[in-house]
């Protein structure tokens, strides 16, 4: 089984920059899970999809966040990045990260994902 543990939440003012990591462990692919990905949640609102990249470095974004924020993985080191620029206050959520080991053409499915992290609270201020 897979474990994933996020970092690199805060305090921001719009319109700056944060970068959160996602380290994964276990599992048996040397290179870590051939999914990884990104949801958020805000309060009062239902989980959203944000960002998902594969092993050989398919991405992909929700509509919401095209254009600021950047999802990458380094596979050796088993961990995924979110490079999020332009922050807006309507980002403000708690970040979990997500592993699966089989790749759905809707990543946005929640259920589709096999592990999730804590979670990470990004707070964007206006």
């Amino acid at each position: 089984q897979v474990q994933v543990k996020e970092s690199g939440g805060g305090l921001v003012q719009a319109g700056g920059s944060l970068r959160l990591s996602c380290a994964a462990s276990g599992g048996t692919d040397s290179f870590g899970p051939y999914a990884m990905g990104w949801f958020r949640q805000a309060p009062g609102k239902e989980r959203e999809f944000v960002a998902a990249v594969t092993w050989n470095k398919r991405t992909d974004y929700a509509d919401s966040v095209k254009g600021r924020f950047t999802i990458s993985r380094v596979n050796p080191e088993k961990t995924a990045y979110l490079q999020m620029d332009g922050l807006k206050p309507d980002d403000t959520a708690v970040y979990y990260c997500v592993a699966a080991d089989v790749y759905s053409a809707a990543p946005y499915n929640a259920k589709l994902w096999d592990s999730w992290g804590q979670g990470t609270q990004v707070t964007v201020s206006s």
